[in-house]
């Protein structure tokens, strides 16, 4: 079973942060060449197919190492024969792009073949990772970069490739290192417990589980920075000249903007499923917005679900986590649960006002949180009491659970002490 660490390291010194820079800046040039004479192929540009281009990575085994520029070549296959696939299906796919320029700012990452990289934990905890023999003699460095690893990885097993790369939100380089472990050594096995989410822009996800927990994620902050730069942006498209139909600072806007979004959405998904696994979760429901979109359509809402939030971009990022965690994410309609009162079922009764639903009933709860518990007990059994909802706010750069985020009067909880 693969589990995946995610953890920051350190350079020890000036040298070395420049050294580690210089390597996975080498690391996106070479992706970029590779993919741009791939492209070039496959529009018809340049004779022959994709697979026909020049061995571009043996320009770079000098900074890389042979193995680590070989390591970007064969991530650079794999992108390019998912394409082909999903092509093949008859699916909405668009070729491999590139990792950005280095006038706007690029992408900065790098790969390390399961062999090439040691990882020690302990006391000093700490990464080791080769550069090639040009870089070697221009630092005068010894051909293995040290970095410090911070915090403890939680998974321990037989390594798989890793993936460094810069943060450029939180200033930091970070590591993915995908491990296998054996499934005897699990320390919290997957039980038979269920969760079901409501996804949407002014909460980004409302998650009601089996175990009677609740976890909402608020979305409105990173909403309006989104529609603020996409302001910024149109304002700065209207003073272009006629014929001109970008310039440099709008395209840096674009990259910015989908940057902060998908490193909110990343974090989100994994501090969502690690919380999930640690229940014994082993289902999420996830609604299926078609039917909800046709139903509900308006400009506000589709400019927060495909373009802010890119919903379906959400959904692969959930499922491909959930998978390293042996859980599996199921799509199911949640038409109406956001209108149907809990207490008596109406859903012609009930009145939604931004985030509260109240029914004539006497109901009256937050919407989102109703949505994902009326969603989960359409798919299973459900007699745990919920807990108060924990809450949690984006700070740019982690998921923090907000200060008295228990506290709700407008909600009727079970105290939770009275769980176990």
């Amino acid at each position: 079973m693969r589990r995946t660490n995610q953890f920051v390291v350190r350079p020890r010194s000036e040298q070395d942060a420049e050294l580690l820079h210089e390597l996975l800046d080498a690391s996106a040039s070479l992706w970029n060449e590779l993919t741009y004479e791939r492209r070039q192929r496959f529009f018809g540009e340049l004779d022959g197919s994709v697979w026909d281009a020049p061995r571009v990575h043996d320009r770079y085994k000098g900074i890389l190492g042979s193995a680590a520029a070989k390591e970007v070549k064969r991530k650079n296959d794999e992108a390019w024969r998912s394409f082909f696939s999903l092509k093949e299906k008859g699916e909405r796919c668009f070729p491999p792009g590139y990792w950005g320029n280095e006038e706007d700012g690029r992408d900065l990452r790098w790969y390390g073949r399961c062999d090439q990289y040691t990882l020690m934990m302990g006391g000093r905890s700490r990464l080791e990772i080769p550069v090639g023999s040009d870089l070697k003699d221009e630092y005068d460095h010894t051909g293995r970069l040290r970095l410090e690893v911070a915090g403890e990885p939680k998974w321990d097993g037989k390594q798989c490739r890793l993936e460094l790369y810069y943060d450029e939100f939180s200033d930091q380089f970070r590591a993915i290192q995908p491990v296998t472990i054996d499934t005897s050594r699990l320390d919290s096995p997957l039980a038979d417990e269920t969760a079901a989410l409501d996804i949407g822009a002014n909460n980004l996800v409302a998650c009601t589980t089996t175990t009677g927990q609740q976890y909402l994620y608020h979305g409105r902050g990173l909403f309006e920075r989104f529609r603020d730069t996409t302001r910024e942006i149109a304002r700065l498209q209207s003073k272009l000249r006629e014929e001109r139909y970008s310039s440099n600072r709008i395209r840096r806007l674009y990259r910015q903007r989908t940057r902060r979004r998908d490193h909110a959405q990343d974090a989100l998904v994994r501090d969502l499923i690690e919380r999930l696994y640690d229940e014994g979760v082993s289902t999420v429901y996830v609604g299926d917005l078609t039917d909800v979109l046709e139903t509900h359509w308006s400009v506000r809402a589709n400019e927060k679900t495909h373009n802010f939030w890119a919903f379906r971009a959400f959904l692969d990022r959930l499922a491909c986590t959930a998978e390293e965690y042996g859980i599996t994410v199921e799509a199911q309609s949640e038409a109406w649960t956001s209108q149907t009162c809990p207490n008596c079922g109406s859903t012609t009764d009930t009145i939604r006002h931004q985030d509260t639903l109240t029914c004539s009933c006497g109901f009256e709860g937050h919407a989102d949180l109703v949505a994902s518990e009326t969603f989960l007990r359409r798919q299973t059994d459900v007699s745990r009491p919920m807990a108060r909802p924990v809450r949690f706010e984006w700070d740019d750069h982690s998921w923090s659970e907000m200060s008295h985020s228990h506290e709700s009067p407008k909600e009727v909880r079970t105290d939770r002490s009275i769980h176990g």
